[in-house]
């Protein structure tokens, strides 16, 4: 009977750890809910250097523009004529994001022009080019 009486007591003196892991599993949702995904343009580009420059923080619609005046959004090569859908299509899913033009500092400055253009087509007002820091 003394055993009994012993592990009656330990069973009531444990400590229950379900409403931790309930908050635990409840802040990870939170976190994965409200965290801001950034789709990588999927290549890398040598950007070229400027002096002044200003960061942006919620930069959602990343464009990369190669050397070879490839446009690529969202690890995926677009052809120029259906930059201006794939935008559309980004800029519905983020309503406050902005557009970042990753262009090659040998990229032709007329294909930036012109998915600058696509861009403010849509309705995306902010519009920027990254460069490095000099």
């Amino acid at each position: 009977m003394a055993r009994r009486s012993k592990a009656a007591e330990e069973d009531q003196n444990a400590i229950d750890l379900t409403p931790m892991l309930d908050v635990v599993f409840i802040m990870l949702i939170f976190f994965i809910v409200t965290a801001s995904f950034i789709k990588e343009p999927g290549i890398e580009i040598n950007r070229p250097e400027a002096t002044t420059s200003e960061l942006k923080k919620n930069a959602s619609i990343l464009i990369a523009i190669t050397n070879n005046n490839e446009v690529w959004i969202d690890k995926q090569r677009i052809d120029i004529r259906a930059v201006k859908n794939r935008i559309e299509r980004l800029y519905a899913e983020n309503p406050k994001g902005t557009v970042v033009i990753q262009a090659d500092d040998e990229a032709s400055i007329e294909v930036m022009t012109k998915v600058a253009q696509a861009a403010n087509e849509v309705g995306v007002i902010d519009v920027s080019v990254s460069t490095e820091k000099k």
